[in-house]
């Protein structure tokens, strides 16, 4: 088993009148059948509404199914007794840094989680040094996350969940709202500690370009998983993604409508430098 695999997984929601009364049941996920193994860099693509948030949201036990299961690691996520060990597990870094920073010291913000698990004291300042270097952050250990960037803020979050020491870290969006560099900064990190640390990565996101160099991409649509495959597999089908109101890299773009004016070229050019080399055969 992988370290996060569903079987039939279904989440359903209720929407509701002014009196609360139930006016309709909206299926977000609708039987997903995932396998995602120790060690792998999974991307989640969809449209706002595809489920792919949901998702996310379930792999930390935040949600729980309706219907099905889902398993971190052996633990099924509706056993009570296994929940905090299950959020140990698989650690969850939101869209808003904002939102997951809670001290003044950034230092002091990466140490909360183990202090609230109960580790040592001299075992979590360890922590807290591992992770900011980690994620670059130590040369701002004693600064105030409020004179941080969005880039910065979000590096500081994941540096909070890496402290923890989990074996799955959940990136739900987590460069929504921050500029160009700020989403490189942390896209950066996120490859690092993947590559380097060997944690697994899923990253649930709407920018293609993020998602070029995980190991495999899942795309959902109504609740439903798609598509799958490795990135090259899966922008090598520009027309069926962008049916589904997707876009993809624009490097890629430009290569398919090169392609469609009569330019020899590979399907699922992924980089620039790939499509200069491409042109230049």
């Amino acid at each position: 088993m992988g370290i996060i695999k569903t079987a039939k997984l279904i989440y359903e929601y209720a929407r509701r009148d002014e009196d609360n009364n139930v006016v309709e049941t909206v299926r977000a996920v609708d039987e997903v059948n995932l396998d995602i193994q120790e060690g792998e860099f999974v991307a989640i693509l969809g449209r706002n509404g595809s489920g792919k948030s949901t998702i996310a949201k379930q792999m930390n036990a935040l949600l729980f199914p309706s219907q099905g299961t889902i398993w971190i690691g052996e633990k099924d996520t509706r056993d009570e007794k296994f929940l905090w060990e299950i959020r140990q597990s698989a650690g969850m870094v939101f869209q808003n840094p904002d939102n997951q920073i809670i001290a003044t010291v950034v230092e002091e913000d990466v140490g909360f989680g183990p202090e609230n698990m109960g580790v040592p004291s001299k075992e979590i300042w360890k922590r807290v040094e591992e992770s900011l270097n980690a994620v670059g952050m130590m040369a701002y250990r004693k600064a105030s996350p409020n004179h941080l960037s969005g880039g910065q803020k979000q590096r500081v979050a994941i540096a909070g969940v890496m402290a923890m020491k989990p074996k799955c870290i959940i990136l739900d969006e987590p460069t929504a709202m921050l500029d160009p560099n700020g989403r490189q900064e942390v896209i950066r990190t996120v490859r690092e500690l993947n590559r380097q640390e060997g944690i697994t990565v899923v990253l649930i996101t709407h920018y293609m370009e993020e998602t070029v160099h995980a190991d495999r991409i899942i795309v959902m649509d109504q609740g439903k998983i798609q598509m799958t495959g490795t990135p090259r597999e899966i922008f090598s089908h520009v027309q069926e993604l962008k049916s589904m109101k997707l876009d993809v890299p624009q490097v890629t773009e430009l290569a398919y409508e090169l392609k469609k004016e009569g330019i020899d070229l590979p399907d699922g050019i992924l980089t620039i430098q790939e499509l200069v080399d491409a042109l230049c055969q």
